[in-house]
């Protein structure tokens, strides 16, 4: 079965490119610009995991962290950033982030971090 996987950017063209290059890696991927409209969807679909930018405008990458985290505490959140201090970084591994990683993200380390959340939930079932 494949991974499914949720990617959240307000740039519809960084969505277009990381949904392609992860369908590539074979895996089953559902976009969205909106943080409001992930939090719609996690609560009825399951997902492997979420990649999201943790600069959005309407709700920023530590609100939307907490609401997922809330709702859905097994849920695996990795929060993308192009400038986001270290301090912040931290904090959000301590707010229940997966990892956080600094964009241009590198395919192959988001791929296998997405392989390590789908193990830890087959391990959990």
């Amino acid at each position: 079965m494949k991974a499914r996987l949720l990617i959240v950017d307000d740039e519809e063209d960084f969505l277009d490119i990381m949904a392609e290059r992860m369908e590539a890696r074979g895996m089953d991927v559902t976009t969205t610009t909106s943080a409001e409209i992930a939090l719609e969807m996690v609560q009825t679909e399951f997902y492997d995991a979420v990649i999201m930018d943790f600069l959005m405008p309407e709700m920023n990458g530590f609100t939307a962290l907490k609401m997922f985290k809330a709702s859905r505490p097994d849920l695996a959140v990795i929060l993308l950033t192009a400038n986001v201090p270290d301090e912040k970084c931290l904090e959000a591994i301590q707010l229940g982030a997966m990892d956080v990683i600094e964009k241009p993200a590198d395919i192959n380390l988001l791929a296998q971090k997405i392989e390590e959340a789908r193990a830890l939930k087959d391990k959990q079932r």
